[in-house]
């Protein structure tokens, strides 16, 4: 398993279409991958888990990866992100 901390860039967070566009990649991977807010965690590869955190721009959120692609889906992942668009 492999987790790694990142900083939401992306101007309206994890909303709406943005969730979307990160639930779409997430779902290009075999890993189980789950994302991680304060105490709460979610598969990152459903769309209703991750709008239920409400992720703002600004937030620090945990990706976590367990499988064969664990690597590639974390870096993926985390760019996307980190992205300021």
């Amino acid at each position: 398993m492999v987790e790694k901390t990142v900083e939401v860039k992306m101007k309206t967070g994890l909303q709406a279409r943005q969730a979307a566009l990160f639930v779409q990649e997430a779902n290009r991977f075999s890993s189980d991958v789950f994302l991680k807010k304060d105490e709460r965690q979610v598969n990152a590869k459903s769309i209703m888990g991750i709008m239920s955190l409400a992720v703002a721009r600004g937030t620090s959120i945990t990706l976590m990866a367990d499988g064969v692609d664990e690597e590639k889906a974390i870096d993926t992942l985390s760019e996307l992100v980190e992205k300021e668009n």
